[in-house]
């Protein structure tokens, strides 16, 4: 009776096909500019920075809450 779960637990696994990688070491066909590199990098720490940011600011109003 326990077969049963297994087998429909590992069916999906034995079908998975696993894509290739698509990698190569020529330069890229369209170079990112310096601006480009720049707001990439800058939207990336201000969408990891301002939530941070939003919870520390409002540290105090959490532990008044919780208690």
């Amino acid at each position: 009776m326990l077969r049963l779960p297994t087998r429909l637990l590992q069916g999906p696994l034995r079908c998975q096909v696993v894509p290739k990688m698509h990698v190569s070491a020529k330069a890229a066909r369209n170079p990112t500019s310096p601006t480009e590199q720049a707001v990439g990098l800058s939207l990336l720490f201000v969408s990891f920075l301002t939530p941070a940011g939003w919870v520390l600011a409002h540290l105090e109003s959490y532990k008044k809450s919780s208690a």
